[in-house]
């Protein structure tokens, strides 16, 4: 066994150079456990290619001895997607040396990137240029465009620009043969067979291996405009979107829901969140606003719309950010929170979608079931109501009880997943399925659709070597 595995270490020496194939205890750790700390495992070997044709070269050597391949980006995921199992076989394929960023095409508005491409360097680089790339996370500063297409992520402005399946014209991929599938096409029509691009977005490095991507920019607005309000509950939250989309239209770029309980994580680093909870408000809603037009005009038709929802007493209170200082205040509340969390001790986490005609009812008889049944945990709700994303995550009042959670957590997911079906919704919305929600996907998904799912697995991965169990267990041989 030890002298197959040095044989393997020397065929992936030969494919990337020695320096990148790690293998020491000491130096694989680091990828070994991913971004929440629930998923640990061990590895053969972290394997860090350089470009397309070392990838390729790697999953060869892997297929022809079938060992596993775990892709891996920045390692910000929530679901250990991109962690490997504990058994030591298989092999992590870090892809962060791969974040070329090629300059941004403006006439056909798109820029390609390599897969390692850090999210934040990206919209750098089309800023630069008077662009924007819109895609924004709390982890921007270390996730990878890679990863993003992994798991199809969303983010707050999906509500105007959509996910990352919406963002993308074409990708470059490794399959599982190890052959090179060059799709990098800015075509925003291209109706020639079967979108392999949206097969493998969202497919979490089960399929293949993303390596590059051709990504839409936008020209950047003229102005944006923050606003942080305070309403009564969840219901005055979906009626003020109403409004807003009404009066502001496109220009409306994000609508956030955060719950007092989430703000309060937050609040001994921000004055003004500690402010504006003075009235004990219940939930804030963090709106943007971009727009082509002038500052003085998008600033007059938030003002003017809060105020008149303050006269219906849809809104308590609002402030409009009057400073670039200010706005970025307000978006590091929203920003902090997944990492505030983590000074609770265990958290159970929820990221789910709902029609947004759902959310007040959804949250609302959620909150009260769980309350009943374990009125010792506290609920942290916030997310993208816009587009009907929340996240809704469970801790204790306290890190003893917190510490307990793990054993409820299958109970607690039953009944808020339950509640989510009950609701039309979905129990997984942007952070995708990993290695945590398997078991789940299997009983939430039709029989037809894990079919078809395990067809189209079999198909291109016949070997089940590219992220065995993840989104679904193997099949028994």
């Amino acid at each position: 066994m030890v002298e197959k595995a040095n044989s393997l270490l020397v065929e992936f020496a030969d494919a990337i150079g020695e320096e990148y194939v790690l293998s020491k205890d000491e130096d694989k750790a680091p990828y070994l456990t991913d971004w929440g700390k629930r998923f640990k495992g061990n590895a053969l070997a972290i394997l860090r290619p350089k470009n397309t044709s070392e990838v390729a070269a790697l999953v060869k050597v892997c297929k022809r001895h079938r060992v596993p391949i775990v892709p891996q980006g920045g390692n910000t995921g929530l679901c250990g997607g991109a962690t490997p199992d504990a058994s030591g076989h298989a092999v992590v394929i870090c892809l962060r040396r791969l974040n070329q960023i090629k300059p941004p095409d403006l006439e056909n508005a798109t820029i390609t990137v390599g897969a390692g491409a850090v999210l934040k360097h990206v919209q750098e680089a089309a800023f630069l240029k008077n662009r924007l790339f819109p895609l924004s996370l709390a982890a921007e500063g270390s996730c990878t465009i890679g990863g993003n297409l992994a798991t199809n992520a969303g983010g707050v402005q999906v509500l105007r620009y959509g996910n990352m399946r919406d963002l993308t014209l074409g990708l470059e991929v490794v399959t599982a043969n190890g052959d090179i599938w060059n799709g990098l096409r800015g075509l925003r029509k291209d109706n020639t067979g079967y979108s392999l691009k949206d097969l493998f977005i969202g497919s979490e490095g089960t399929l293949g291996i993303i390596t590059a991507a051709t990504l839409k920019i936008f020209p950047l607005p003229k102005t944006k405009i923050t606003a942080l309000v305070k309403v009564n509950d969840a219901a005055s939250s979906i009626a003020l979107l109403q409004q807003v989309q009404k009066v502001c239209s496109a220009d409306l770029t994000a609508f956030e829901l955060i719950s007092s309980r989430a703000i309060e994580l937050v609040a001994d680093r921000f004055m003004l969140a500690q402010q504006l909870l003075q009235d004990q408000a219940d939930w804030i809603v963090l709106i943007e606003l971009s727009s082509m037009d002038s500052e003085e005009k998008i600033r007059l038709d938030i003002q003017n719309l809060l105020m008149d929802a303050m006269d219906s007493k849809l809104v308590l209170d609002g402030i409009v950010a009057d400073s670039i200082q200010q706005s970025k205040t307000m978006w590091g509340i929203r920003e902090t929170i997944p990492e505030a969390q983590l000074q609770l001790g265990n958290v159970i986490k929820h990221d789910i979608s709902l029609p947004i005609s759902e959310l007040s009812k959804f949250i609302q008889t959620t909150n009260a079931k769980l309350k009943k049944t374990w009125p010792d945990i506290d609920i942290i709700v916030f997310g993208h109501v816009g587009d009907g994303n929340l996240h809704y995550n469970i801790v204790g009042m306290n890190l003893e009880i917190s510490a307990l959670l793990e054993n409820r957590r299958g109970e607690i997911n039953q009944l808020v997943h339950d509640q989510v079906y009950l609701h039309n919704g979905s129990f997984s919305a942007e952070h995708g399925i990993g290695q945590a929600k398997v078991t789940e996907l299997t009983e939430r998904k039709s029989s037809v659709e894990m079919t078809l799912m395990r067809a189209i697995k079999k198909s291109l991965d016949p070997l089940t070597v590219m992220n065995p169990d993840k989104i679904f267990l193997r099949d028994p041989d």
